[in-house]
């Protein structure tokens, strides 16, 4: 059950990066579960991560990785988190680091784990281990499609967005895969997302981008409020385009650049809320006239977090009610409730601290009936605004997370 078409784009090639896949068992059988990223020497790769205390093993490690700047192979498991598992479990990631090290002759710190699936359960690392000459021998350059797949857990399809953008006389690619259906707050930094570019990033700013893309994206949508423990979104720049070095982030061609960036992690962010756990609703909870950003982004989390609004959304009801009970308790300071003005897409149902005298029950109906609406929220208290995309919360969505481990 998921909100909008399942239409697969067209996934461009990453110049530098080869995706290899192989079926481990680590849930059940015959599926792929095992994902291989292969990255050219004098690759650039920022990251961020899930902020939760009881990040997973391989979380910890991913950062340690990471900072070292030296990053040849991502290598993603489905199926079990790896999270809650102590020392036993890093070092089970550990020793899936090390086995591809030494197929691939390259220093084990050049490799990063990511895992997601049930927390609690110790990485069968053999059963990684043994279909590692598999994912090696599948390495291709358009293996995106099938990566997007090996990565799912409880998803209903594959996340993958791509374009092209032009800096100077050189097109640049961007493509990407996320996955994710549940436990969908990030608070970045059961996430993750992939993104590669042929682009030439320094890596000061490719740090500083791969902060605010997830900001604007994958910090920006919530489906049940909880932060996972492995959340995490790594983004790759080969430098194989032959653009002149990004640097400057004022510059235009990095300004051409960031907005081409963000707008492929949003729409990745965006199909995950779309996939999300029994949603039927996609909703985006657009909050303006704040005195701050944070205002609005409280605002508007206060909305989209409350499971009396999600469960009415998916029943229909336009309980306008709920809506002004979220804002009135999101913390802003000081609100003059007079000034506050309420919308379900364009039709006005809050103003003067009361019932708009042109709503109607009906009007509201038709609007919440629909499978994408928004709420549209002013706070009349200032010029900031911002935007969380959240979804409904169903029958469907209790099912699939009392029957997670069956």
């Amino acid at each position: 059950m998921a909100v909008g078409p399942d239409i697969w784009p067209e996934m461009h090639i990453i110049d530098g990066v080869r995706i290899g896949v192989a079926q481990g068992g680590i849930k059940r059988a015959g599926r792929d579960d095992v994902t291989l990223f292969e990255i050219c020497e004098g690759a650039r790769v920022a990251g961020v991560f899930t902020q939760n205390a009881f990040c997973a093993e391989p979380v910890k490690i991913a950062k340690q990785h990471l900072a070292k700047q030296n990053v040849r192979y991502l290598l993603i498991n489905s199926g079990n988190a790896n999270a809650c598992t102590g020392k036993l479990g890093n070092a089970a990631a550990m020793k899936t680091c090390n086995a591809l090290a030494g197929l691939t002759q390259v220093d084990a710190s050049s490799v990063i784990p990511f895992s997601t699936g049930v927390i609690g359960e110790l990485l069968p690392a053999d059963k990684i281990i043994n279909v590692l000459p598999q994912a090696i021998e599948s390495l291709d350059a358009d293996n995106w499609t099938r990566a997007g797949r090996s990565i799912m857990t409880t998803d209903t399809r594959p996340k993958g967005a791509s374009c092209e953008v032009n800096l100077g006389d050189k097109v640049v690619k961007i493509t990407g895969i996320s996955k994710g259906a549940g436990m969908i707050n990030p608070n970045m930094a059961t996430m993750l997302a992939y993104i590669a570019t042929d682009a030439d990033v320094d890596q000061a700013l490719l740090n500083k981008l791969a902060k605010r893309a997830a900001n604007l994206s994958f910090n920006r949508i919530t489906i049940d409020g909880d932060t996972s423990t492995n959340d995490a979104c790594m983004v790759i720049a080969t430098g194989k385009a032959g653009n002149a070095t990004l640097v400057d982030e004022a510059s235009p061609e990095a300004e051409t650049f960031a907005f081409a960036l963000i707008d492929v992690y949003q729409q990745l962010a965006q199909q995950i809320v779309r996939d999300g756990e029994g949603a039927t609703k996609f909703i985006s909870v657009h909050v303006r006239g704040g005195a701050t950003h944070q205002e609005c982004v409280d605002v508007a989390y206060a909305i989209a977090h409350s499971p009396l609004i999600k469960t009415a959304m998916f029943a229909s009801d336009p309980n306008w009610g709920r809506i002004i009970c979220a804002i009135g308790y999101a913390g802003v300071p000081n609100l003059d409730v007079d000034g506050v003005k309420v919308w379900l897409d364009e039709t006005l149902i809050v103003e003067d601290g009361g019932r708009a005298a042109s709503y109607t029950e009906e009007q509201g109906q038709a609007v919440v009936s629909k499978a994408e609406f928004a709420i549209n929220v002013d706070l009349g208290r200032g010029d900031f605004e911002d935007v969380i995309w959240t979804s409904d919360l169903s029958h469907e969505y209790i099912r699939i997370n009392a029957e997670y481990r069956s």
